[in-house]
């Protein structure tokens, strides 16, 4: 085996180079041809890792070998692009711009297709900026569809997992359904028209089912309508029965008016003969009651002139009363004015009395004050006791006024202490809030980590050491921006995780947790050693030249486990935290401070040392948003903020004793102040008692006198008493002589009055018989005009009534105003009834019968003859489509013949060959066809089953029963099994042997290579990162090593013979 063509590409600061082999063959002439569509050569510039690259792969097996990152998969990548793959079926990027080598503006991509009688050359040119492609065919520009047509014709499929696997695409394989893998294998294996036939069965089946409904349809539409029509053949009888009678009803209707009119005219004849009889009667009656009527005005006038005289009289009458009234009312006010002075005199005698009653009490009451005075001692001396109780008056008011002082002092003091603790109670509040937040987070997002967390807090007894709450809680930023390093450092897990320090309190913990309540939670354990304190390998202040400004460690707080776990599990005491300075500088950084772990301002740098070649390889992410960080509480202030809270809640405590006694003294110097002001009230009413009893005595002696002098003189009151009497009764005497004679004018002008009653009740009795026989005579004339004018109303009536009739009976026969009955109603209506009794008879009947025919008019024989004529149109519809159902049943026969067959001889052939591959490695595998419909034909699969163990049954490929080294060997065993019966020019698989164990290596690999090196087979190529020692090789087998190193040549200084040659040499001076 030789190499050949090396390229160069690179990672980081240092460059380096691979390459790919040429054929190893031992005679060059025999080699077979390539098969038409295989890659005859593959070149890459600025792809991915390669800057120059050139690769020729042989006709048969091609073994594509190297370390990884090497470059392997990036043929691959080539290979799907070059020949018009997606980005996405690779399952690298989704734009085919990022698999241009980074730096770059430009990849190029050139695939060469051997094909007779001149290869094919497909080129891609793929720009990065707008992330487009440009394409060539045999150097000249041509289309994307072009360029698909030209593949489509070679039967190349990059899209079929069955021809091409890539790398990120092996699990995937095991992951296609039973329908999706009998698709891939048709395509890759089956004849042309396979895959077609298959595709015409599901349009055919498709159509065939909306056919089938189609005239399940249609033949119920066409049964219903049938029936629909009966129904109106029967509504159309109906509608010509209905229409006879309602033709009557209308000819009836039509007569009804003119017979209306004729009875109506009969009765204004015989009003009009009743009317002029009546006019006749009235006039008599009139001339008979006029002299009547002269006599009753005569005696009208004479009553009047009577009921004049006696109105004057009663005039006269009520005015002599009037002054007879006034006379009265003289005489009882000159009563009350004797009642007036007989009360003043009694009023007199009163007083006088009450003035003696006073006297006699003053006299008593000061004789009583003397007595008294003259029992009371000497005033004895009271001042000594009086000048002892205001010194302790004063003592005590000093005292009460300190008392004050200091009572101010401590409720200013308190208040001062107490707006301290509002303070300090708002700024817990605050952190209290933001706790509360980070806590409804968790909730949120892990509502089982809740729920343990609200258990925890309830029994915390339980546990022998201390129990930290999940890191996310416990966690507190210093400076909020930071977050996002601790966040993208730490696992999600670990961030929900309670931290323990003892490893039996966990185990209880997650026992309680998980099997108990069911929870998902996670625990972790502090170290036994706590790793808190430990030290970075190296000073912070020797970074700050790289734009390092800490250490993860020191941008936050957290409890002593929590931070011993963190240093421990996550070495954030070791992990430095850059700034942009640093990202702009990144391959400096990793070159000389050899740090793995490295944060800028906006990304990750993981580095590590390759196995294979001891070079530093690095990968960069960005940094997610903070998510759970964010919001953090200072726990210095905290616990500050606690302290001083228990500090003040101690001094107002202590102030409030203070108080209390203060209010306790104050209170006992009040209660003893009130004492001494009531003994000294006392001794100052002892001393004033005599002077006030001596100030007493002569106010009522004084008031003695003025009664003495207030005298009355009765004898004198009485005496003016009686002279006011008399002179009023002189007056009284007077009034009553006037009265007399005013009562003896009004019982004259009461018997005038009398006399002139009876005269104008004689004449009203007169009147009254005039009157009444006035009236009788008038009841017989009203009853004469009222008769008279019902007439005439009657009259005019009926008269408008037979206009209105007549007009009425020309509208309903549609006559004009001067013509005549026509003779045929005239006919017509002889047939009928000749009163309205009998036509209303005949109408109600006629339109009762008329009533039961409803639901019906004329639309009903429109809509018979509309459905007629549909019927018969989708009759002849259905018929057709029934014919063009037969037509597909018959052409589905046809084809599935044609494809059903073929396919199972070829499902036949997999399974032989996948069986005996199986069975080689002493297991079991069967492929058959899936079918659970035989119409369905879009349901048919394949079916892989494989049984790797003795003691287990077949079970059926899928993505969840087998272990990742069983899908491998049995996607691996399908493809080698297609490989035989392939007619796909190439087929690549990308490292599958990854999942395998040794032995079934091995085994696979000898199938491989006993099956793609038959000369008969297409092109294979097999890429791997490691091989097993002592492999079997054939000499149809081509080896493409990928390497790369710090002493690669450059592609174009790269020569095979000299290589060769230079090789023989060295072996020879080994040999020596």
């Amino acid at each position: 085996m030789a190499v050949a063509s090396p390229g160069k590409w690179s990672l980081g600061p240092r460059h380096m180079g691979a390459g790919g082999s040429a054929r190893a063959v031992r005679n060059a002439e025999a080699r077979p041809l390539f098969v038409e569509g295989s890659i005859v050569r593959i070149f890459m510039e600025n792809f991915l890792t390669y800057d120059v690259c050139e690769v020729h792969p042989g006709p048969n097996l091609n073994m594509i070998v190297g370390a990884n990152g090497t470059g392997k998969s990036s043929i691959v990548c080539a290979i799907c692009l070059g020949l018009a793959g997606k980005p996405s079926f690779i399952g690298r990027a989704d734009k085919v711009g990022l698999f241009v080598k980074q730096g770059c503006l430009k990849g190029v991509v050139e695939i060469e297709l051997s094909k007779a009688p001149d290869n094919i050359i497909i080129t891609r040119e793929i720009q990065v900026v707008n992330n487009t492609s440009a394409w060539f065919i045999n150097r000249k520009p041509a289309t994307l569809k072009m360029v698909e047509e030209q593949i489509a014709a070679l039967n190349i499929q990059v899209d079929n997992l069955c021809q091409f696997l890539p790398q990120d695409k092996v699990g995937e394989f095991a992951k296609l359904s039973k329908i999706e893998l009998l698709e891939a294998t048709e395509k890759s294996i089956g004849p042309p028209e396979m895959y077609q036939f298959h595709c015409e069965l599901k349009n055919f089946r498709e159509k065939e089912r909306e056919l089938e409904n189609l005239c399940r349809e249609k033949a119920n539409s066409l049964e219903k309508m049938k029936q629909r029509i009966e129904r109106y053949k029967q509504d159309v009888e109906r509608y010509h029965e209905r229409k006879r009678h309602l033709d009557l009803i209308e000819m009836l209707e039509r007569k009804r008016p003119w017979v209306e009119y004729e009875n109506v005219r009969q009765q204004h004849e015989d009003v009009k003969q009743s009317r002029d009889q009546a006019k006749e009667e009235l006039k008599n009656l009139k001339e008979l009651q006029s002299p009547v009527t002269k006599k009753i005005q005569e005696t009208e006038e004479y009553f009047k002139s009577l009921d004049m005289k006696i109105r004057d009289k009663a005039t006269e009458i009520k005015d002599t009363s009037q002054k007879c009234k006034q006379k009265q009312d003289a005489l009882e006010m000159k009563d009350k004015q004797i009642e007036e002075i007989h009360q003043a005199l009694r009023m007199k005698k009163d007083e006088e009395m009450d003035r003696q009653r006073k006297i006699h009490n003053t006299y008593k009451l000061i004789e009583d004050w003397k007595n008294e005075l003259n029992t009371m001692a000497d005033s004895e001396n009271l001042q000594p006791q009086t000048d002892a109780i205001n010194n302790e008056l004063k003592k005590l008011q000093e005292e009460r006024a300190n008392i004050d002082g200091d009572i101010s002092d401590i409720r200013v003091e308190k208040m001062n202490q107490e707006r301290e603790k509002k303070r300090i109670i708002d700024r817990l509040g605050q952190l209290n809030n933001i706790m509360n937040r980070k806590e409804e987070n968790l909730k949120g997002r892990f509502r089982d980590t809740h729920s343990a967390l609200m258990w925890l807090r309830k029994n915390k007894d339980k546990f022998k050491k201390e129990v930290c709450e999940p890191m996310m809680l416990e966690i507190n930023m210093k400076d909020n921006r930071h977050a996002k390093y601790v966040e993208n450092h730490i696992s999600a897990n670990d961030m929900r995780a309670f931290v323990f320090e003892s490893q039996e309190d966990m185990e209880m913990f997650l026992v309680e947790m998980r099997d108990h309540q069911k929870l998902k939670v996670n625990a972790v354990c502090a170290p036994a050693e706590s790793c808190a304190e430990n030290l970075p390998s190296r000073p912070i202040e020797e970074l700050h030249r790289y734009g390092f400004f800490s250490y993860l460690r020191e941008l936050f707080d957290a409890p002593r486990p929590v931070m011993s776990y963190l240093c421990s599990q996550y070495r954030v005491h070791d992990v430095a935290v850059g700034t942009e300075k640093t990202r702009n500088m990144i391959e400096r950084v990793i070159q000389e401070t050899k740090l793995r772990q490295i944060y800028t301002a906006e990304e990750r740098y993981v580095v590590k040392v390759s196995a294979y070649t001891n070079l530093v390889l690095s990968t960069n992410t960005s940094l997610r948003a903070a998510q759970f960080l964010s919001s953090s509480v200072d726990t210095d202030e905290r616990r500050q903020l606690e302290n001083q809270q228990q500090d003040i809640n101690n001094t107002l405590k202590s102030l409030d004793m203070r108080l209390t006694m203060l209010f306790e003294r104050q209170k006992y110097l009040e209660h003893r102040d009130n004492e001494l002001r009531q003994q000294k009230k006392e001794l100052v009413e002892r001393g004033n008692r005599r002077r006030q009893l001596e100030s007493k005595i002569g106010v009522k002696y004084d008031s003695l006198k003025q009664l003495e002098q207030d005298a009355i003189d009765l004898e004198k009151e009485s005496q003016q008493a009686n002279i006011k009497i008399k002179e009023i009764n002189t007056q009284k005497a007077r009034l009553v002589t006037e009265l007399m004679h005013l009562i003896k004018n009004c019982i004259s002008l009461n018997i005038l009055k009398a006399d002139l009653v009876l005269q104008s009740t004689t004449v009203a009795a007169e009147k009254n018989r005039l009157e009444s026989e006035y009236k009788a005579a008038s009841v017989q004339l009203r009853a004469a005009e009222q008769r008279f004018r019902e007439l005439d109303d009657r009259k005019r009536v009926l008269t408008e009534n037979c206009k209105e009739l007549l007009k009425k009976a020309r509208q309903v026969c549609k006559l004009s105003p001067d013509q005549h009955l026509p003779k045929e109603f005239q006919t017509a209506f002889q047939a009928l009834p000749t009163t309205l009794e009998e036509i209303d008879a005949v109408l109600n009947e006629e339109k009762t019968r008329a009533s039961c025919f409803t639901g019906l008019n004329a639309s009903v024989v429109e809509e018979y003859n509309k459905q007629t004529q549909e019927i018969q149109q989708l009759t002849e519809y259905l018929e057709e489509k029934k014919n063009e159902l037969d037509n597909y049943k018959q052409n589905i026969s046809q084809v599935k013949e044609r494809w059903l067959n073929p396919l199972k001889k070829l499902i036949e052939q997999i399974n032989e060959k996948f069986s005996n591959f199986f069975s080689s490695m002493q297991c079991v595998g069967e492929v058959d066809l899936h079918v659970e419909n035989e119409e369905e034909y879009d349901k048919y699969g394949i079916r892989i089953r494989v049984k790797f163990h003795s003691s287990t049954e077949l079970h059926e490929l899928t993505p969840y029963h087998q272990s990742g080294g069983e899908k491998s060997v049995s996607t691996m065993l399908y493809l080698m099994a297609l490989q035989e019966l392939n007619r796909c020019p190439f087929r690549v698989v990308d490292e599958i042997n990854q999942g395998m164990d040794p032995m079934n290596e091995r085994r696979v690999f000898e199938m491989v290579v006993k099956t793609a090196c038959k000369e008969s087979t297409s092109q294979y190529f097999f890429i791997t990162p490691k091989l097993l020692q002592n492999l079997t090789y054939n000499d149809r087998m081509t080896v493409l090593f990928v390497y790369n190193g710090p002493f690669m040549l450059e592609a174009n200084k790269w020569n095979l013979k000299s290589f060769c040659r230079r090789r023989r040499r060295l072996g020879r001076m080994d040999e020596q």
